[in-house]
């Protein structure tokens, strides 16, 4: 339980000092890319701890799908009414993406199971999974739309 703490704490503190980075450096264009290291850097406390990746796939899909699509709600509600706008679509997009995402990390945590992977989530595993899929998810959206997309 401590190293998970410690493991979150550190990567929240790493997260904020390279986000700070990003946003004071080129504002949109590092943002995406930022966070998708972020989230691979999620990953290595994972393989400290002694688990293998595919061991927590199923909390990496439910972050990515949770805040990737949380992301997509938020740009919505921001270009639709602003600052407002985006604060309700973030909290609707939670809620509505915690749904879905719930239904992809059931169906990846079955498949690990038949397939004979352990999955069984342990607070690092499901902290730092969790972490890691949320970082990756919002940080493609975001290299996606600002970077790729160009919007």
């Amino acid at each position: 339980m401590l190293f998970g703490f410690l493991s979150v704490l550190v990567i929240s503190l790493v997260a904020i000092g390279s986000l700070s980075l990003a946003y004071a450096y080129a504002y949109k264009m590092l943002i995406g890319p930022t966070l998708l290291g972020l989230g691979f850097l999620s990953m290595v406390p994972l393989r400290l701890g002694g688990r293998s990746i595919k061991s927590c796939s199923a909390d990496i899909v439910f972050g990515a799908v949770d805040t990737g699509f949380l992301g997509a709600a938020a740009l919505i509600g921001a270009s639709l009414a602003g600052v407002l706008g985006a604060i309700v679509g973030g909290a609707a997009g939670d809620a509505i993406t915690d749904g879905f995402a719930g239904l992809w990390e059931g169906r990846v945590a079955q498949y690990l199971r038949k397939h004979g992977i352990r999955e069984a989530r342990t607070p690092l595993s499901a902290s730092m999974g969790k972490m890691a899929g949320c970082f990756l998810g919002i940080g493609l959206l975001l290299t996606f739309v600002w970077t790729i997309a160009e919007i």
